[in-house]
């Protein structure tokens, strides 16, 4: 058995989820949020036997896409950087980061 653990974009959730349901593999979802952008994002724990592991990863790849967006630096309130001007910046944001880890036991109670 092993551990899936999927950080995607919020954007990207509710069709993840909707299409792991239709796969019949459950998912537990955590809200979360990124560091760098500050935006929110989903983490999604998924228990699943060794043999479905490449199928969850398929579903987890075709329905979390990745996509450039702009987004302006954050205003600093430091008086010493006021003249700083804040330009829009294209950064790389969705797809997902997933980490696959074994289980070395499962209990339901």
């Amino acid at each position: 058995m092993k551990l899936i653990m999927a950080v995607v974009q919020d954007k990207d959730s509710t069709l993840l989820s909707d299409e792991l349901v239709d796969a019949n593999i459950r998912a537990t979802k955590l809200s979360s949020s990124g560091g760098f952008l500050r935006s929110g994002n989903t983490t999604f724990m998924i228990g699943i036997e060794d043999d479905r592991v490449e199928e969850a990863l398929n579903i987890i790849k075709v329905n979390c896409e990745s996509r450039e967006q702009y987004m302006t630096s954050p205003v600093s309130l430091d008086v010493s950087l006021d003249s700083t001007i804040h330009y829009p910046m294209q950064v790389h944001v969705g797809g997902a980061t997933v980490f696959v880890m074994p289980v070395e036991s499962y209990h339901h109670f």
